[in-house]
């Protein structure tokens, strides 16, 4: 097995979850998974808790949705074995990366819905996310495979107790500000305020690769316009120059190059879909190349992005009402250049480069 592998085991089991002496720990993870999740499963030995690993499969839930009528109850079974489960292990890869690509968004949506109870008890738990770079990812980066294990355990396999320490500069300016604006060209202009809500540090806990700060938006408080200039992959479809407009905090414009009908569906699912739900900015360098995958993408260095839908409960402060949904999708915009992150009127990133790092200019 690829030294790697443990090291990336290593890190989700005593890191990002910190397993104890007795948690009960769900993994879920598809076929292709299984060396991490076999050296995932020595670890948990080792630390002597107890594991139960579910089967992921995209062609299962595939046959599931298109067998389906739309109309679809909370899964009761799957919730009480949640309720019961101290942390939560999910290993991410792919057969084929358009398994569901001809599921209608409507289906996807009511099906997000009815399972959006599952979702709030699993993100009460400890939980990490995490990436095996499986073939079909690969290709999807447009990278061999040894190129893209290369890049996903780079990403992954880092001393996150430093990429803690650098990006606590961000936090500390985020924390008790009150007004963001995200600047970008000529097509991406738009404020909002993160007053009393908390600034969190994302260094490979829940998220396994880390590398952002986020908080929430005030919901009501988006103004402006955003064209997010990085593809969003969503439901096994490519969705390219999502534009959304912001009025009071509601997307009340929006449109895409392709497959806007994917975008339409998201911001359709309910009411909170309409709105800001993250505010988040890619702090991990080594993550340096667009992969066509979230985990990753996100976490991108000079970029910033903005999740539609659900906000996380510990990024919203107590005198501020969370925006709910049964969504949280994110989009990327590049902020490598001709862009700007004002913080409360001061500038802090400019192309890409913070001001607390050598070559930021005033």
């Amino acid at each position: 097995m690829d030294p790697r592998i443990r090291n990336h085991a290593e890190i989700v089991v005593n890191h990002s979850v910190s397993l104890e002496p007795g948690d009960d720990v769900l993994v879920v993870a598809p076929p292709i998974a299984e060396d991490l999740v076999v050296a995932i499963h020595e670890l948990i030995g080792d630390v002597g808790a107890n594991p139960v690993t579910m089967f992921d499969s995209d062609r299962a839930e595939r046959a599931f949705l298109r067998a389906g009528d739309d109309e679809y109850e909370t899964p009761a079974h799957e919730l009480a074995l949640i309720e019961e489960t101290d942390a939560y292990i999910s290993v991410r890869a792919d057969d084929n990366v358009t398994e569901t690509s001809d599921v209608d968004p409507a289906t996807n949506a009511a099906y997000r819905q009815a399972n959006q109870p599952v979702l709030e008890e699993r993100l009460s738990k400890r939980w990490c996310g995490t990436q095996f770079p499986a073939p079909a990812n690969a290709q999807l980066a447009e990278m061999s495979t040894e190129g893209y294990e290369n890049f996903v355990w780079d990403a992954i396999n880092k001393d996150w107790d430093a990429v803690r320490e650098h990006q606590a500069q961000m936090v500390e300016i985020l924390d008790p500000a009150d007004e963001v604006r995200i600047v970008s060209g000529d097509t991406t202009d738009v404020t909002m305020s993160i007053d009393g809500n908390p600034t969190l540090n994302d260094y490979g806990e829940k998220n396994l690769p880390g590398g952002e700060v986020f908080t929430a938006p005030v919901a009501d408080s988006v103004e402006g316009e955003v064209l997010f200039d990085k593809p969003l992959y969503h439901q096994g479809r490519e969705v390219t120059d999502a534009y959304l407009r912001f009025e009071d905090g509601e997307v009340v414009e929006h449109s895409a190059a392709k497959n806007e009908d994917v975008l339409t569906q998201v911001l359709e699912t309910d009411e909170g879909a309409r709105y800001l739900g993250e505010l988040g900015i890619g702090m991990n360098r080594d993550i340096d190349r667009f992969t066509y995958n979230m985990l990753f993408d996100e976490k991108m260095g000079d970029t910033v992005h903005m999740a539609v839908g659900r906000a996380y409960e510990d990024t919203v402060g107590e005198d501020n009402e969370r925006n709910d949904s049964a969504v949280h999708v994110d989009m990327i915009v590049d902020m490598s250049a001709d862009s700007s992150i004002e913080v409360d009127g001061e500038v802090v990133q400019r192309d890409g480069t913070f001001k607390f790092e050598d070559g930021f200019e005033e």
